[in-house]
C-alpha cells in the first residue's frame, strides 16, 4: 500500500483522507516518496469529547426546513456518510471534515438536564423540537452513552412534542419511549 491510499488504513470510515481544516495556520500533505515502506494497518477508534455548550437549542430560520428549533446530543458521526452536509463544523475547532469527523465526537452529556432547564423557564413556549438535523441521533456512540434515550425520557415526562431525525435502525431501542 502506497503511503497516499489511506482507504485501506481506516476500515470502516467513509473518509479515506483526513485534510487540515480549512482554517488551519499550516498544512501537511502526504506524497508518494518512491520508497514504498510498508506501512502498518491502523484501526482507528472513536474518541469521544465533552461538548461543553451552555444552550441545548440550535436555532433555525431557514424556510425550507419544517422546524425552528434542534437539539443536536453529537458533533460528529461515525456512520460516515461522505456526503454529509455537516462535515465542515468539525473545522471550527481545527479538526478534518475527513476522518476527525468521523473518529472525534463530541457529545453533550448533560443534554437532558439542559433540555429541562429549558421548559422550566416560565416564559418558555412549547414548539416541535427535533433531534439532530445535523448528525444521526442512533450512532453507533449512543448504544454506549444514551443521550438521546435520556432526552426522549424528558420529552416524554413533560409531554412534549418532538421530530426525530435519523438514518439507522437504533430507534427501535426506544420504542418503550415513543
Amino acid at each position: 500500500m502506497s503511503p497516499l491510499d489511506r482507504s485501506e488504513t481506516f476500515r470502516g470510515r467513509g473518509a479515506g483522507i483526513s485534510p487540515a481544516s480549512r482554517f488551519a495556520k499550516t498544512q501537511r500533505e502526504d506524497f508518494d516518496d518512491g520508497w514504498d515502506i510498508q506501512e502498518e494497518e491502523t484501526s482507528l477508534r472513536t474518541q469521544i469529547f465533552p461538548d461543553q455548550s451552555r444552550s441545548i437549542f440550535s436555532k433555525n430560520e431557514s424556510p425550507d426546513i419544517p422546524f425552528s428549533v434542534s437539539i443536536n446530543a453529537y458533533r460528529g458521526c461515525e456512520h460516515g456518510c461522505i456526503y454529509c452536509f455537516a462535515r465542515p463544523t468539525h473545522e471550527y475547532f481545527d479538526l478534518s471534515a475527513g476522518i476527525d469527523f468521523e473518529s472525534k465526537i463530541f457529545a453533550k452529556f448533560d443534554a437532558a438536564r439542559l433540555l429541562e432547564k429549558e421548559f422550566r423557564k416560565p416564559k418558555y413556549i412549547p414548539q416541535t423540537i427535533a433531534l439532530s438535523g445535523v448528525t444521526d441521533i442512533y450512532q453507533p456512540v449512543e448504544r454506549r452513552l444514551q443521550i438521546t434515550r435520556s432526552l426522549l425520557r424528558v420529552f416524554a415526562a413533560y409531554r412534549h412534542p418532538v421530530a426525530l431525525v435519523y438514518k439507522s435502525g437504533g430507534i427501535i431501542r426506544v420504542k418503550d419511549l415513543l
